[in-house]
């Protein structure tokens, strides 16, 4: 049965019991929570509140030692490797600049690697498992901010949560509540029809809501916001998800059961895993976070302990305690660096922490997934955004209060931003070298006397054995995750087999080594642009399968091809060795038109999804819950939402002007007297139009989400007529 035949048959049967979704209050009474802002300049210790359990509270300092002081000796036996490759001879000012570079980069695949390792162990033996819940003592909301979403994506996934929930006999303590943050406005009234044929099909007692909030002041951190100083106080616990999100109902029973036992606990983390991703550069992120991702949580899980990080979405969330101490100020100054925060998660976990609450993660929690950009240029525009972020954290990490570890993430969150311009300068100093030994005159009478002349020089069997350590240590969790998948007979077995699996990972190691160039290059374009003071967007993000034009691509990618083939071909005129060093960054490069096409390109990735290549365990044994999520999707689609124009589907249905106007705020939207040009405008459009079509074609988008915030204008829109009674 689809959704309009259910829907209508619902309507039906609660309507014989006096129950209509479109009269119902789409929010539940307020109960506020204040939220102060916070202060990243002043916090005296005596603020933070004493742990209630401290024999729990546990610092893993053996962990911290093996990841740091391991990362540190490898770095330090890295950096005397490459002294000894460029001090063959006097050591010129250039080798000293790449001796510097590499140390630095290097440090960064160090830490990666002992972090990974540790964390291979840990899910060995069975590390981060939470306990599984019998009953549970208080009430939680699961939270759903949106922005410009496909209504039945959304609805269809609360609708799959709800049920999952349900079938765990616990649904009782749970409500749901979607906040939109919506600007387009058909987009607005799919939501709020789809809204309302959920709530008809759940009846009466469906517990879902639906808020649209109408500015988007500070975006999703605003959103959420805005619902915690309203709300917040009716739920002991929100579970924080994004608009792509699914969590399973024991997934979301086991996070509110983990906190419900910890009274210290603030925030509690899952590790979402990556589904129903089907173009080919989607289904490379599916597969690497599916098979290398539980290493790498796990590892960043046992060294940060309690002192963990929040990555937005989810997760669960002591509501009291978030309200108290996670109201995040603007930065003074303009964008990039000042005004609000963009990258809110980590500072909100900074904050909760400083205040003397938990944050850790669950890795080993399953049921927890979300979706993927599809495309390379898909996630270039949203790490163009998180570029921006964690730079922006650079002047909240020295904030007063903050723990160590806390301020390890936020360096570890610009330091991965920061290493890509430090390879690339590693790359050009490296070039400038092999230039100089091949065209520069060598320096004959320096200051101290010599009886040779004075030019660079490497070790080559060093250089090449540290290339290869270097590698090794690059690509090692990689390998930890495969063999732990490989030996895992279930896993193994739902990712196509231990050949498949193999094979899998050297696509993947293969096109990411294609593709790292091109990001470097993104990402150092992005960061050189912030620290020019180019702000970025907050664009919706593109969550369908589907390509990119071929004149869209080019344009992105041109400059990244030129750069490639006159590095290519200036590297061979050097020598044939630094083109040879350089092969897989020039390739890349080279190829990067090509390579972004076919990273959007459904048709690749479905021939390897039916060569069962890329396969991860949750494509051989789909999830019941993605699985209901897209049969609901699929009906939401049919009933057309998403397709309609708004201000008609709002003029042609008296019970939907109703529920809209319900749902708006109540008091006056401006000081009487005042005249808003946009208003004004839409006024008078309505006014002129003689039908429905007139007003729909004449309305701009920006008068239209006027005329949908006025109750007035609403009005005026409903006294047109049809267009069949034109005349």
């Amino acid at each position: 049965m689809d959704l309009v035949t259910a829907t209508r048959r619902d309507a039906m049967e609660t309507e014989q019991r006096g129950y209509s979704a479109a009269r119902e209050p789409a929010t539940p009474p307020e109960e506020p929570l204040v939220m102060p802002v916070q202060s990243f300049r002043s916090w005296a210790d005596s603020d933070r509140r004493a742990p209630a359990a401290p024999r729990d509270w546990k610092t893993p300092w053996l962990k911290r030692l093996f990841v740091f002081g391991g990362g540190l000796v490898l770095t330090g036996f890295g950096a005397w490797e490459m002294y000894n490759v460029v001090s063959v001879s006097r050591t010129t000012s250039l080798q000293y600049a790449l001796l510097v570079l590499f140390t630095i980069n290097f440090s960064w695949i160090a830490l990666a690697f002992t972090s990974a390792l540790l964390g291979f162990f840990g899910v060995m033996f069975g590390a981060g498992r939470a306990d599984r819940a019998e009953t549970l003592k208080h009430r939680t909301v699961v939270v759903m901010p949106i922005y410009n979403e496909s209504s039945a994506r959304i609805f269809a996934a609360v609708a799959a949560i709800r049920e999952s929930v349900e079938a765990t006999g616990l649904g009782d303590h749970f409500d749901y509540f979607i906040v939109s943050d919506t600007t387009n406005p058909d987009v607005w009234v799919a939501e709020e029809r789809a809204f309302l044929a959920l709530r008809e099909r759940l009846g009466p007692n469906s517990r879902v809501y639906y808020r649209h909030r109408p500015k988007n002041h500070h975006r999703k951190a605003g959103n959420i916001a805005d619902f915690v100083t309203r709300w917040g106080g009716l739920y002991e616990h929100m579970v924080v998800l994004d608009a792509d999100s699914l969590m399973t109902g024991t997934c979301i029973v086991r996070l509110t059961a983990a906190m419900e036992n910890d009274p210290d606990a603030g925030i509690i983390q899952s590790l979402p895993l990556i589904i129903n991703r089907n173009t080919f550069f989607a289904r490379l992120q599916q597969f690497a976070a599916r098979v290398y991702g539980p290493v790498i949580a796990t590892g960043l899980a046992m060294w940060s302990g309690r002192d963990g990080n929040y990555w937005g979405h989810n997760a669960i969330i002591r509501t009291k305690a978030f309200a108290d101490h996670c109201g995040l100020p603007d930065l003074k100054g303009k964008p990039p660096f000042g005004g609000h925060v963009l990258s809110h998660d980590f500072v909100e976990a900074a904050l909760i922490r400083r205040a003397g609450w938990s944050v850790y993660m669950l890795p080993d929690l399953t049921g927890s997934y979300e979706e993927s950009p599809p495309s390379l240029i898909d996630i270039s525009v949203r790490d163009r955004r998180w570029c921006q972020g964690n730079l922006q954290h650079s002047r909240i990490m020295g904030g007063k209060g903050f723990v160590m570890p806390t301020r390890q993430h936020f360096a570890t969150g610009i330091m991965g931003y920061l290493a890509s311009p430090l390879w690339l300068m590693q790359l050009v100093v490296g070039i400038l070298i092999v230039l100089q030994v091949n065209y520069a005159r060598p320096e004959y009478f320096t200051q101290e006397f010599t009886l040779f002349p004075v030019w660079p020089r490497f070790d080559p069997e060093r250089a090449l054995r540290l290339f290869a350590i270097t590698m090794g240590i690059l690509l090692a969790p990689k390998l930890f995750g495969l063999l732990l998948t490989l030996f895992n007979n279930k896993l193994r077995q739902a990712g196509g087999g231990a050949i498949r699996l193999i094979v899998s990972a050297l696509i993947e190691v293969l096109f990411s080594a294609f593709f790292a160039p091109i990001m470097m290059l993104i990402q150092s374009g992005s960061v050189f642009q912030i620290l020019l003071g180019r702000d970025t967007g907050w664009n919706p993000q593109r969550r369908d399968d589907g390509s990119i034009p071929l004149k869209d691509i080019i344009r992105r990618h041109r400059t990244h091809t030129v750069l490639g083939v006159v590095t290519g071909l200036s590297a061979f005129m050097i020598a044939t060795s630094l083109f040879a060093w350089m092969s897989p960054t020039i390739v890349g490069l080279v190829l990067a038109i090509p390579l972004s096409w076919a990273s959007g390109q459904l048709a690749i990735g479905l021939w390897l999804k039916r060569h069962k290549l890329l396969m991860t365990p949750e494509e051989g044994a789909p999830p019941a819950i993605a699985t209901r999520a897209n049969e609901l999707q699929a009906e939401f689609e049919k009933a057309g939402y998403d397709d309609a124009d708004g201000i008609k589907a709002l003029h042609a249905d008296a019970e939907l002007r109703h529920a809209h106007e319900l749902m708006l705020p109540y008091g006056q939207s401006r000081r009487r007297g005042e005249i808003e040009p946009d208003r004004a405008v839409a006024q008078a459009k309505l006014v002129d139009a003689e039908t429905i079509d007139d007003a729909a074609i004449w309305l701009k988008p920006k008068e239209r989400m006027v005329v949908l915030h006025d109750r007035a204008l609403i009005g005026l829109l409903a006294s047109l007529p049809p267009v069949e009674a034109k005349g």
